[in-house]
């Protein structure tokens, strides 16, 4: 079974950081994109950053310069380092995965979600 599973998340002050990362496991999984979005109280669910396979970044416009997306392709891990952490930060935050098996084809998966909360 092809899933993802998520940890790094608590609470942190504004202006603190935090390291989230996100590990992919599952017989023949050849990932594409591996990426982290997130949901806020009274929010939809919104991308933060993806990468690709070849290293390819993309991220929201409110994260650039603030946060930054890696990835680790022999241990199917992707990071996620989140600065100078605002208020508006606090959400859900969701593993995202793509990719290929010979036995399901192409196929998308998602975390559990670790929530990370920036409060005084």
């Amino acid at each position: 079974q092809v899933q993802v599973v998520e940890s790094g998340g608590g609470l942190v002050q504004p202006g603190g950081s935090l390291s989230l990362s996100c590990a992919a496991s599952g017989n023949a999984f050849s990932i594409y994109t591996m990426g982290w979005y997130r949901k806020g109280p009274a929010k939809q669910r919104e991308l933060v950053a993806t990468i690709t396979s070849q290293g390819s970044t993309n991220y929201a416009e409110s994260v650039k310069g603030l946060f930054t997306i890696s990835r680790d392709n022999a241990k199917n891990t992707v990071y996620l380092q989140t600065n100078s952490l605002k208020p508006e930060d606090t959400a859900v935050y969701y593993c995202y995965a793509d990719g290929y098996t010979p036995k399901t084809g192409y196929l998308e998966v998602w975390g559990q979600g670790t929530l990370v909360i920036v409060s005084t």
